[in-house]
Order: structure tokens, then C-alpha cells, then sequence
């Protein structure tokens, strides 16, 4: 089994910087763009299934691929963004100034148990993700696209390879990234946050990473 791990395209969110959980808002019209470059790199890929977020960035840019790929679209509510509670629609340091204290524990050694101020923690996260791995082993083999956001991204793969949770900082996750991981005979990183589809786009189609807690 060999899972395409993908990040949906751009919203105006991810555009301005500001924190982007459970709200469910489109794409822009450059997320448009990145989910159709998605589409035409993941054609050629084995693809039997595309999993995706129920939320409308992430699913928009799963039935581009769906489509492209020529698979089955199942939507998974599991793969929902980490509810980032009271944090949704603030920019960074506006964060740091209202909730200090938890700035400065989720940026600490140990950030799995840290709740985001009303909303959920990684370790929340993960043990809504976890009954998905399974299923997904039970699958036959080929290929399962799985469309989603950058916390869940990187706490499946922290559960897929057995990592600690704090070890998500060590992936960054960018926008309409693909990523690629064989999970048998044991599991193997075969490709990480890979953009070069969106290299075609206009200047500035590449998002870069930006560091946490967005």
C-alpha cells in the first residue's frame, strides 16, 4: 500500500497569515490552480482512492484528483483540521499577546497534551486518527490518496512511522504539497512536501512553510 499524502490549495487564510481550523472557506482562485496542478501530477500515480476532510478546501482539491486519477472519493470526517478553538481567524502575535502561557507550552519539548485555547490538542488529533490506520491496511494494494490539512498530515505520519507527536515540527507542510510513504513492508518516506507540480503556476504559487503555531 503506498498512501499520497496531500495538503488542499490555498484559502485567503493561508494567504494572509491567519489561523485556519474547522472554518470551512473556499479556495482562491490561485488554490484553484494548485489543486488542478495536483490533479495532473497525481494522474500518473496508482491511485485507487482519494480520502479527504470533509472541509470544502480540502475536498474541492480531492475531487480534482479523484477525477484526474479516475477513483473512488470517500469523504472522512476524521480528517478534519485540528479545531484550533478560540485561535481561528488571529494572526500570530496576536496569539502570543492574548494566550502567552499557551504559546509558550505548545512551543515547549513536549506540546501533544497542549490544547489550543477552546479547541482540541495533538494528542486529541491523533486519537481521532488513529482507528483510520487499520482501515487503511485492510485496503487492497495500490495506491490511497489521502486529502487533508497540515496538522493532520503530520500526526499521521508521526503515527504511521511511530513517532513521538512532538516529532510533527520535523515536517514542514506546505500548500497543495504532495508526500509519499509505503507502509509495507514497513513503512518508508519515499517523497516529503513535494511542490514542484506548482512550479508553473504564477510567482508565488509556492507557499512556504511558516513556521508555528500555524
Amino acid at each position: 500500500m503506498t498512501l499520497y499524502l496531500i495538503r488542499h490549495g490555498e484559502t485567503a487564510a493561508n494567504r494572509d497569515g491567519l489561523g485556519l481550523g474547522r472554518a470551512d472557506v473556499p479556495l482562491t482562485e490561485r488554490g484553484w490552480r494548485q489543486a488542478e496542478a495536483l490533479a495532473t501530477a497525481c494522474a500518473r500515480f496508482s491511485i485507487a482512492a482519494v480520502w479527504t476532510s470533509p472541509l470544502q478546501r480540502a475536498r474541492l482539491t480531492a475531487e480534482a484528483i479523484a477525477r484526474a486519477a479516475g477513483a473512488s472519493l470517500v469523504v472522512e470526517g476524521a480528517l478534519a483540521e485540528l479545531d484550533v478553538g478560540d485561535t481561528e481567524g488571529l494572526r500570530l502575535d496576536e496569539v502570543r499577546r492574548r494566550w502567552p502561557d499557551f504559546v509558550a507550552a505548545w512551543l515547549g519539548n513536549d506540546p501533544a497534551a497542549v490544547r489550543m485555547p477552546g479547541g482540541e490538542s495533538l494528542d486529541d488529533l491523533a486519537d481521532r486518527l488513529r482507528p483510520l490506520l487499520p482501515r487503511v491496511r485492510e485496503l487492497e494494494p495500490g495506491g490511497l490518496a489521502i486529502v487533508s490539512h497540515t496538522f493532520v498530515l503530520r500526526t499521521l505520519l508521526c503515527l504511521v512511522l511511530d513517532l513521538p507527536l512532538a516529532a510533527f515540527r520535523w515536517f514542514a507542510c506546505d500548500l497543495a504539497s504532495l508526500s509519499v510513504v509505503d507502509l509495507a513492508p514497513r513503512p518508508v518516506v519515499r517523497r516529503w512536501n513535494d511542490t514542484c507540480h506548482l512550479s508553473r503556476l504564477e510567482p508565488g504559487a509556492l507557499a512556504p512553510y511558516r513556521g508555528e503555531p500555524r
